[in-house]
């Protein structure tokens, strides 16, 4: 009993950081796909609450996947409106569950642990570099945008260069005072950090370094620099604001094509992310591949329905809540509520969070995934694991998540044939008995 209410702690902490972590990112992927903000939350609500309590998954979180964001844009130009990209998404949860039924889930062990690792990696780095403008007060891109060349313009690269035209030196003072935090959390208050955790006493500072700035009308952080959802008065308010799929253009061809597209894409950065997450499980519980499709099918369909983007497992989020302590499901399950309320009773406080204090504790997720002994570690390794794995990590970082993937699968398996046979024509040829005769 005692552990179990000792796991329900440190879910709920975790879970709070988790939903720290993806109010922003569920906002920039709606915006980064083209689609209503609001769309992004009810994805993470129901990633969250539906996926949550169907998943095998302990420590996966789900919502809307930054890998997916090229496809909805691409999906609403190609359907013409989003009542009929809706309609897409509910057939793409159906295909979902029928991958699931038809145990597709194997699939995921066909990419190597180099292609695995790298991923991880590459989006560590990734993090990291897209972290660096809003740490500063530049938020040009919105939270995430995860691709190299990015929605307003730029590329993830000379962004950094971008940030330079407007630095704001509130956002720098909140986002190095988060840091500050961060980092040495647990040496400054070894009995409060038991309580809270570091994340939240980081964006609560925010705050509060924010209101002493509008007191004193002195580095008062802009709206931009601030969390922005969509306001809402109740819960039936926030109900009148969904759109539902349109229904009579079932007789349209492109709507199938799409919505196998959506599947596509959808399960498989599910499934490699569902492997991502075994590993950084710090119990190594293995998850069953064929229960996740059927959880993120499910999931596609009421988010659909209800006016929400596709949803995939993703690894951010994922990440987010092993490293803030979670032990089981249900910080993920949590987290979406706390989406769901804070979203419709309490969308004037989180509008009060700094960009900076949640680009501060991303920085430091992105870090423990690209910890630099990670890459030491892979140059040990035999030449076909190295190359797929720096591949991976550079594809990653200057296209985007599946063609990162995709390019790592490719060169291990060719490095791997080629040292193969490299190795057979190195070696000698025995003699045969009429050879010594």
């Amino acid at each position: 009993m005692c552990e179990t209410m000792k796991s329900l702690k440190e879910d709920f902490f975790a879970s709070i950081v988790v939903f720290l972590v993806a109010l922003p990112l569920c906002l920039g992927i709606a915006l980064a796909s083209g689609a209503p903000l609001v769309s992004g939350l009810i994805a993470g609500i129901i990633g969250g609450i539906v996926v949550g309590f169907l998943s095998g998954s302990s420590l996966g979180v789900s919502g809307p996947g930054a890998g997916l964001a090229a496809v909805v844009l691409y999906s609403i130009h190609t359907l013409g409106s989003f009542e009929s990209f809706l309609f897409a998404v509910v057939i793409s949860g159906f295909m979902q569950i029928i991958f699931g039924l038809a145990q597709a889930g194997y699939v995921r062990y066909f990419f190597p642990q180099s292609v695995i690792k790298g991923m991880l990696a590459g989006i560590g780095v990734v993090i990291i570099l897209k972290q660096i403008p809003h740490l500063f007060g530049y938020n040009s891109d919105p939270e995430g945008d995860f691709a190299f060349f990015q929605v307003d313009g730029h590329t993830t690269l000379n962004e950094l260069f971008y940030m330079f035209e407007r630095i704001d030196l509130g956002s720098v003072l909140i986002s190095f005072f988060a840091l500050f935090i961060l980092v040495t959390w647990d040496k400054l208050a070894k009995h409060l950090s038991k309580v809270v955790p570091a994340s939240l006493f980081a964006v609560l500072a925010g705050i509060l370094l924010n209101f002493l700035f509008q007191k004193t009308g002195f580095l008062v952080l802009s709206e931009d620099q601030l969390v922005n959802i969509v306001s809402v008065s109740s819960l039936p308010d926030f109900f009148s604001k969904l759109t539902g799929p349109d229904f009579t253009v079932w007789q349209d061809p492109k709507i199938y094509f799409v919505a196998f597209l959506i599947a596509l894409v959808a399960s498989l950065e599910t499934l490699l992310c569902l492997e991502a997450t075994d590993k950084l499980d710090p119990q190594k519980r293995k998850t069953s591949a064929d229960r996740e499709l059927l959880a993120q099918g499910v999931g596609n369909m009421v988010s659909g329905f209800i006016g929400g983007l596709p949803l995939t497992q993703v690894i951010v989020r994922s990440s987010a809540n092993i490293h803030s302590g979670g032990k089981t499901k249900t910080s993920t399950i949590l987290h979406g509520f706390f989406l769901l309320f804070f979203v419709v009773y309490a969308g004037a406080l989180l509008n009060q969070i700094p960009i900076a204090s949640l680009a501060a504790i991303l920085l430091l997720v992105g870090y423990k995934l690209s910890n630099p002994d990670i890459f030491k570690e892979s140059l040990r390794e035999n030449l076909s694991y190295s190359t797929s794995f720096f591949t991976t990590v550079l594809g990653v970082v200057f296209s985007n998540l599946l063609l990162g993937i995709f390019l790592g699968f490719i060169v291990f398996h060719c490095v791997g044939l080629a040292e193969k046979r490299l190795n057979i024509s190195l070696q000698k040829p025995k003699k045969s008995k009429v050879d010594s005769i």
